[in-house]
């Protein structure tokens, strides 16, 4: 008896873990390059364990100091055999007095949450 409340108590523990096994998609690398006045491209790198066509990472976003997107990078499949992978986002314009940028990742499970990079403007 003993045993057996063990062995329950240990898949309910387990089994919540087993349900995604990806976790939340990290930006891992940005490369920015200006492009004209107030107007940049992103070479972003992003890594996420994608599963398949529910769970992987589907965007990127470019943020201000005060929350405004400038930019998202959407991303339109699974990259379950490409890891981490890079993708771009050119003629995104940020204003001048804006110094630095944050990147963020989301995937379709978590949304947002994973690792970010801030970034300065060259």
């Amino acid at each position: 008896m003993r045993m057996k409340l063990y062995l329950i108590s240990l898949l309910l523990i387990v089994i919540p873990l087993m349900e995604s096994h990806a976790g939340e998609a990290d930006v891992v690398a940005v490369k920015v390059v200006a492009q004209q006045e107030d107007t940049y491209r992103f070479d972003v790198t992003v890594s996420h364990q994608d599963e398949g066509w529910k769970h992987y990472a589907d965007k990127w976003d470019i943020v201000g100091p005060d929350g405004t997107v400038f930019g998202t990078r959407t991303l339109l499949h699974p990259h379950v055999d490409e890891q981490p992978f890079e993708r771009s986002l050119s003629g995104v314009k940020i204003p001048k007095d804006i110094q630095q940028i944050t990147v963020r990742a989301h995937d379709l499970v978590h949304q947002y949450g994973g690792k970010v990079m801030v970034v300065t403007l060259p």
